[in-house]
Formats: structure tokens, C-alpha cells, sequence
């Protein structure tokens, strides 16, 4: 019953797939001629955003194809800049996309309900010594900020101040890669952190001078 539930669920993907094959293929001038041809891509944004199946940067946006360039992982996170590991997916992609592309924004987009940021705060459903448990350290001094300013309230409340401090965690992270900060001198890179309520359908943004996250009129 599952496999079979399964394959109704495929089905339902390469039904939609169809239609996008419609839309961006069939056309007299299809979008996709047009990004295959010359330079290929030419994202201007670079969106550094969750996983989380409900908040995906496209759809979000209303973005084409060839509009962002996206990193989607576990809370939205950033690590600090550094050489000694083995693997830096993320890492790899901030670079392609400020050295190769050109990006002339950068967006840390946390969102509302996270369950990475909820792992970190709470400890529910993390596996001991796993990825996700060791991923979301890289969020600890927000985790560390909220609780010095908000202990003793629930753990939604905690939660959601968390979900907020860890964009800015992020924001410091990125800046401390040097050919990021580089573009932000010599080529005026934007680097923001956008915050996504999925409850509510707003959004807010992170202002540095006021160090404070403002609803986002639209």
C-alpha cells in the first residue's frame, strides 16, 4: 500500500513536470533557449534558505528559473569562514556564487515553525552525535542569546526568538569570508537577513543600524 502510495505520489511529480516542460520548453522563444545559450545563468540574488518543505525561495518570491541562485539547508545556516574541514557544501556555494556569478545580493532567508532551530533549543527529535545535532551548533550563540534574554518562557516563544537571532548569527558568519567582504567594499554586495512567517504570511527584515527585525510593508 505504501509503494503504491508512493508511485501515485511520483506520478503526481512528473505530472507536473509536464506542465513545466510546457510552460519554459514549448514556447516560440522558450526561457530556457535563452538560459542554455551564451552565459548561461545570471542570478543577481543569492538566497541562503531552509529546507523545510514549505519554504522554498522560488515559490516564496514568485521567482523564474535563472532568477536565484539557492543553498537549502538544515535552519538556514552559515558557518564561519574556515579551511580545516573536508567538506563545505555551503561554503563552496557562497563562493561560486560571489566569485563565479557575481551575485549582487545575498539573502538569509529563516523562517517561522523551523525545526533545526527547534532541535537546537529543545533537543526534540535530534539523534545523539548525528548530523543534524552537530549542523545546528553552528546556531549555539543565538540559542545562547535568547535564553540569556528570555529564560523561563515557552518554548514556542524561545523558539521564535531563536529562529530571528540565528539570521543574524548567519549574517556575521558570511561576513567573515574574505572575497564576501571584498565585494561588499569594491562591488557593493547586499547582504540581508529576511525572515518568513509561515503562520502569518509576513515577512520581516533585519535592520542593522537598529538591530532589530521591521515588518516588511507591501
Amino acid at each position: 500500500m505504501n509503494l503504491d502510495m508512493g508511485k501515485k505520489e511520483i506520478l503526481r511529480l512528473m505530472a507536473g513536470f509536464r506542465k513545466f516542460r510546457d510552460k519554459y520548453f514549448a514556447n516560440e522563444h522558450p526561457l530556457y533557449q535563452r538560459l542554455t545559450t551564451g552565459n548561461g545563468q545570471s542570478p543577481k540574488t543569492l538566497i541562503i534558505g531552509c529546507s523545510d518543505s514549505r519554504v522554498d525561495p522560488a515559490i516564496i518570491t514568485s521567482a523564474s528559473p535563472g532568477e536565484l541562485f539557492i543553498i537549502r539547508n538544515v535552519a538556514n545556516l552559515v558557518p564561519p569562514y574556515e579551511t580545516g574541514g573536508l567538506y563545505h557544501g555551503v561554503s563552496a556555494a557562497i563562493e561560486f556564487a560571489v566569485i563565479n556569478l557575481s551575485v549582487e545580493n545575498i539573502i538569509i532567508l529563516g523562517h517561522r515553525q523551523c525545526g533545526g532551530i527547534r532541535a537546537l533549543m529543545t533537543n526534540d527529535s535530534i539523534r545523539p552525535n548525528g548530523f543534524v545535532e552537530q549542523w545546528v551548533r553552528i546556531a549555539q550563540d543565538a540559542k545562547d542569546r535568547v535564553l540569556a534574554k528570555f529564560q523561563g518562557d515557552s518554548d514556542e516563544v524561545l523558539c521564535r526568538h531563536c529562529e530571528l537571532e540565528s539570521i543574524i548569527t548567519s549574517i556575521k558568519n558570511i561576513k567573515t569570508f574574505p572575497f564576501v567582504v571584498s565585494a561588499i567594499q569594491n562591488r557593493g554586495l547586499a547582504v540581508m537577513g529576511i525572515y518568513f512567517d509561515l503562520e502569518s504570511g509576513q515577512l520581516l527584515e533585519f535592520d542593522e543600524e537598529a538591530n532589530s527585525f521591521k515588518n516588511i510593508d507591501l
